[in-house]
């Protein structure tokens, strides 16, 4: 896979994970006011930073698999097998009756993930805008 479409393809899976996000929020929020409720998380980058990051970390020297119950020495994890996960939180509480939605901490989210879905937009777009450069000349 090329530069160009491995970028375009990661900016599309960020641009998906903060609608998903998007959702989540929105649900915390709604259910601020619920006795016991536990506020959700999404967890999409740390895992795909993970799945980035074994394309860097090949072995020197990778050992040959004789037989079936060989276990590898190195196994790269395709960052395109990541999936968006909803993570609930049992950790914290908020309020007395058990709630952990903080409103001021969600809308402060709300802000952080509407701020970096525009900016993913704005490089697809840039990412677009030079090929169509390219195509021109």
């Amino acid at each position: 896979m090329n530069s160009f479409a491995k970028t375009v393809d990661l900016l599309h899976r960020a641009m998906d994970t903060a609608v998903v996000r998007r959702s989540v929020i929105a649900n915390n929020l709604a259910n601020a006011d619920v006795p016991d409720f536990k506020r959700s998380n999404v967890n999409f980058e740390s895992e795909l930073k993970r799945a980035l990051d074994t394309e860097k970390q090949r072995p020197a020297v990778e050992m040959k698999m004789t037989r079936d119950g060989h276990f590898p020495n190195y196994k790269d994890k395709d960052y395109r097998d990541v999936q968006i996960r909803r993570v609930l939180d049992y950790t914290s509480t908020y309020n007395n009756n058990g709630n952990n939605v903080d409103p001021e901490q969600e809308f402060m989210l709300a802000t952080q993930n509407q701020m970096s879905y525009n900016l993913f937009a704005q490089a697809v777009s840039f990412e677009f805008s030079q090929i169509n450069q390219v195509l021109r000349n």
